[in-house]
């Protein structure tokens, strides 16, 4: 499975996703751009997205309207040590209320993964960052088995949100 991305004005992006409405699609927006999301197996409609390959996932994209992407910068020599480490998570995310979906994205063309969330809301997500389930997935973070404290990484890593459009929502 793949995922693309790619950003630019609301309109435009929702020419995109309603040209293409047989595709899986998720369409956001922040205070800078709007963001398409595209999950297939095969080639995306895409001119020049991010691309990326989807190495782990839960959930899907029916009842989305708040997405929080991760951005970690990795080194060609933390890739093995970073993708284990997400591939065996500790999978309590899925539990949350107000979770919809999670990918982990491999990059193609970079070195900057994305750790996708995908929920309800924004308030599930805010939830969340404050349950026992997030402590307990962060909880060798500052130690010496965190990953981050691995020689893994070859950037600070930064987070962006996106929610849906009024006209997109799609609440459950």
């Amino acid at each position: 499975m793949y995922l693309y991305m790619t950003t630019g004005t609301y309109d435009f992006m929702k020419s995109i996703k309603e040209k293409n409405s047989g595709e899986q699609m998720l369409l956001m927006e922040n205070q800078d751009n709007a963001l398409l999301i595209h999950e297939t197996e095969g080639e995306t409609v895409f001119n020049t997205p991010r691309r990326y390959e989807v190495i782990d996932s839960a959930g899907t994209f029916e009842h989305a309207n708040f997405a929080v992407l991760n951005n970690i910068p990795v080194t060609d020599e933390g890739r093995p040590l970073f993708e284990y480490r997400f591939k065996n998570r500790a999978r309590k995310i899925e539990n949350e209320p107000g979770f919809a979906a999670i990918r982990v994205l491999r990059p193609l063309d970079s070195n900057t993964y994305v750790i996708l969330t995908l929920w309800e809301n924004e308030q599930g997500y805010k939830n969340w960052q404050q349950s026992k389930a997030y402590e307990k997935a962060h909880e060798k973070r500052g130690s010496e088995q965190g990953v981050d404290k691995q020689q893994i990484f070859s950037g600070a890593s930064y987070v962006t949100t996106y929610a849906a459009h009024e006209e997109e929502r799609n609440e459950g």
